[in-house]
C-alpha cells in the first residue's frame, strides 16, 4: 500500500500524484522551455501514463488556491535504485521556489523510505539548480543516442543530517 503525503507551504501543496495528473504531468514535460532545441527530441514522444504515478513515488505541486487544481511543478522517486528520475517546475512558475520545495519534500521521502542518498542524472541545464540545493557532482553519464544525444552530470544528494543541514 502506497502512503499519500501531503504538505503546504506558501499556498502550494504538494500532494501524492494520482491517474487524473497524467495528462497535465505530460503536458509539462512536453512543454518545457528547457528541453527546446537540441533537446526537443527527447521529450517529444515522453508520456507520464497511471502505470508510472502507481509504480514509483509521483508528488506535485499545486496552486492551493486554484479550483482547478493547476500543477506548477512535479517530481518522481525511484526507490530502487536511489534516483531522483524527473523533476519539472512549470515555465512561468520557475525561480519562485517550487523546485526548492520539492526537492525538500523528495528528500524528506527518501528518508522517510530509509534512504541515504539519491542519484540525480541531470538535464545539462539544470545542472546548477541541483547543486544549489546540495547535490554534489560525481560524475558524468555518457549520451546514448538516439534518445539522449548528449553526456549529462551524474550528481548525488546525501540525505543523512549533517549533510541535509549544509545544503540549506
Amino acid at each position: 500500500m502506497q502512503v499519500r503525503s501531503t504538505s503546504m507551504r506558501g499556498g502550494i501543496v504538494i500532494r501524492r500524484a494520482v491517474a487524473r495528473d497524467v495528462k497535465r504531468l505530460t503536458r509539462l514535460v512536453r512543454g518545457s522551455r528547457a528541453y527546446g532545441g537540441q533537446y526537443a527530441a527527447m521529450v517529444a514522444d515522453y508520456r507520464v501514463g497511471p502505470d508510472y504515478v502507481e509504480t514509483h513515488r509521483v508528488f506535485v505541486a499545486v496552486d492551493a488556491g486554484d479550483s482547478e487544481g493547476r500543477v506548477l511543478g512535479f517530481y518522481s522517486l525511484v526507490l530502487v535504485p536511489p534516483e531522483l528520475e524527473l523533476l519539472f517546475v512549470e515555465d512561468g512558475m520557475q525561480g519562485r521556489g517550487i523546485g526548492r520545495l520539492l526537492v525538500e519534500h523528495m528528500k524528506a521521502e527518501a528518508r522517510a523510505a530509509g534512504l541515504d542518498r539519491v542519484r540525480v542524472v541531470s538535464h545539462p541545464p539544470a545542472e546548477g539548480f541541483y547543486r544549489s540545493v546540495g547535490a554534489l557532482l560525481t560524475g558524468t553519464v555518457s549520451a546514448n543516442p538516439p534518445a539522449v544525444a548528449w553526456d549529462r552530470p551524474e550528481l548525488e544528494l546525501a540525505l543523512t543530517s549533517t549533510n541535509a543541514r549544509r545544503a540549506f
